[in-house]
């Protein structure tokens, strides 16, 4: 959703709809599950709960976009853990984060495509 989303272009978006559908046909898009929701909403809260500690009780509020870009990424990490699969990102912060809470193998990006 992410990379759709993002495309520079519309050629770029149309070669990820054909990842999706080459993905989908072979089986193995993973999509998450009821499981996966609930626990991204728990790794959600942990994280929250983490930030109010930190603030000495105070939670400061996200910049603009941070909270939907952490709930995917959320729901990104325990979908690839539940199918024992690790993330590949660029953005290794906000994923060693939510790994505190969700054992998710993670690669960053630049060392994985060496």
């Amino acid at each position: 959703m992410e990379l759709v989303a993002s495309a520079n272009d519309d050629s770029q978006r149309r070669a990820y709809e054909q990842l999706f559908q080459t993905y989908r046909v072979d089986n193995s898009l993973i999509v998450p599950n009821d499981d996966d929701w609930m626990l991204a909403s728990k790794v959600l809260y942990w994280l929250t709960q983490s930030r109010r500690r930190s603030g000495g009780g105070k939670l400061r509020r996200l910049d603009r976009g941070v909270a939907q870009r952490m709930a995917f990424d959320a729901l990104l990490a325990v979908s690839a853990r539940r199918c024992n699969v690790g993330v590949v990102t660029e953005n290794w912060k906000d994923f060693k984060s939510i790994q505190r809470f969700c054992n998710v193998k993670i690669f960053k990006a630049a060392d994985f495509f060496k």
